[in-house]
């Protein structure tokens, strides 16, 4: 087997193919006490190492796959799966044992069931994986296992023995008690309970000391425990240690929480961050992945997005290239995209109003916002009555409201072109023909929406009735 350029990281493991089955509860079972689900449509993602891989591929690393499947239709899934998230995959076929699959019936955000088809496998299998990651290692800048103890990497003490004689860390995310299995991995990380189930059981206020014990004991040079709400705590060979509190702003489903976090900590190192940045990011990363439903894979704009709006006062205003680039990936996904503009200066319920049923109109809402500068051009010299950072974080606590990009601009003409919106959207106190960019949105086969007035509301009128004049110039 030759190959012209090794991937930057390497992943091994046991890969399952997550399916979904989105379902509405309509009556109670005349059989049984239990609920008639209506399943409305199914979904199906990648799970295991094979989620750790989207993960790496969607934050820009090229990367190899290598694990073991059944020769079923699950396998065929899991191989599609993988070459439409740009992964290589090198799948040892194993007719012995089923793919693994793990099947949720959902009803809103609540999970009802899961019924698990589980595959272990074969020594055959088992030796032939070793056989093909020799091949691979050499020239691979780190490997990531990711085991769920299902066989794949009953030879994990062998294969982190052959990483180390290629001088390629290995990090390890474990999922068997038998601690001897991750003696001499590079780094492992383990979450609470198995770090727990690994080294025996402690309170909080000791588990620093806990984890600092281990790592000569088991040869490591990292030992990174993720802790849920509280965080992640890594702690090294050299005496180093980040308590790490969690970015997470709410939590959805944590499903493939730990692949996210195990990818974006080895992508981080691998392009030259030190540990405790890349612990920052996977714990960002992971903020991401329990926010959305089952497992997602976090693209680079979703994490430079996240990591912007944090180090600026956590508004949804970014720069033009992160939204740019934001918006190639969810079109790519079939989202359509609604554009509307303002200065939304001194917000009102007008404003309110008109945000919502924009957002209505599509998938993602895109916000030009007039800096300061444009808004004086335009309204004179005692406006805006709020700077531009604090309209921004006023709109960025609405729901509707997706993304913020500002404008200095009199006219959003060039940022209309340039996001190319599916539907542009004003108040009525607008016509087709005094829209802005109407005529590029149609030309490009988008569609206009002129949204109703909410009598009597005005940013002016307000101005004007001394509601808030007396702050002006404050």
């Amino acid at each position: 087997m030759t190959h012209q350029r090794p991937p930057a990281i390497l992943i091994v493991g046991d890969t399952m193919v997550d399916r979904y089955i989105i379902a509405e509860a309509s009556r109670l079972s005349p059989e049984a006490p239990v609920p008639v689900m209506r399943a409305a449509r199914e979904e199906s993602r990648p799970g295991g190492a094979a989620n750790v891989a989207a993960n790496v591929a969607a934050l820009g690393q090229r990367c190899v796959l290598l694990t073991v499947s059944g020769d079923d239709a699950a396998g065929d899934d899991l191989a599609r799966m993988m070459k439409e998230r740009k992964v290589a995959l090198d799948r040892v076929i194993d007719p012995g044992r089923p793919t693994t699959q793990k099947t949720r019936v959902v009803s809103g955000v609540q999970q009802i069931a899961r019924i698990d088809h589980d595959g272990h496998a074969s020594e055959s299998a088992q030796a032939e994986l070793v056989r093909r990651f020799e091949a691979r290692i050499d020239g691979v800048r780190a490997v990531i296992f990711s085991d769920y103890d299902m066989g794949v990497l009953h030879q994990l003490p062998l294969l982190l023995s052959i990483a180390r004689k290629y001088g390629v860390p290995a990090f390890v995310d474990p999922k068997c008690a038998d601690r001897s299995r991750y003696k001499g991995a590079f780094l492992l990380k383990p979450n609470a309970r198995e770090f727990h189930a690994l080294f025996g059981a402690c309170d909080e206020a000791h588990i620093a000391a806990h984890a600092a014990s281990v790592l000569e004991a088991m040869a490591l040079r990292y030992l990174v425990v993720t802790r849920g709400d509280k965080g992640m705590l890594m702690v090294s060979r050299d005496g180093t240690m980040v308590d790490h509190p969690t970015e997470a702003l709410q939590v959805f489903d944590v499903t493939g929480a730990g692949d996210t976090t195990m990818a974006a900590l080895v992508v981080g190192i691998v392009e030259g961050l030190p540990i405790a940045a890349a612990i920052d990011q996977a714990n960002v990363a992971a903020s991401i992945a329990v926010s959305r439903q089952g497992t997602y894979a976090v693209t680079r704009g979703d994490l430079e997005e996240r990591l912007y709006r944090r180090d600026h006062a956590m508004t949804k205003m970014i720069p033009l290239p992160l939204l740019l680039a934001k918006l190639d990936h969810v079109r790519a996904n079939g989202a359509r995209i609604v554009f509307t503009n303002g200065c939304f200066d001194v917000l009102h319920a007008g404003h309110v109003r008109l945000l919502d049923l924009a957002r209505r109109q599509g998938d993602v809402l895109i916000v030009g916002l007039n800096d300061d500068a444009s808004i004086r051009r335009l309204k004179g010299p005692s406006r805006p009555v709020s700077s531009l950072a604090d309209r921004a974080e006023v709109l960025s606590g609405l729901a509707a409201v997706d993304h913020i990009v500002s404008f200095s601009d009199d006219t959003p003409i060039d940022l209309i072109r340039t996001i190319r919106p599916d539907v542009l959207v004003k108040g009525g106190d607008y016509t087709p023909e005094t829209m802005v960019g109407a005529d590029v949105v149609r030309q490009s086969g988008g569609t206009i929406f002129i949204a109703p007035l909410l009598a009597g509301r005005s940013t002016t009128a307000l101005l004007r009735a001394g509601n808030v004049l007396e702050h002006v110039g404050d």
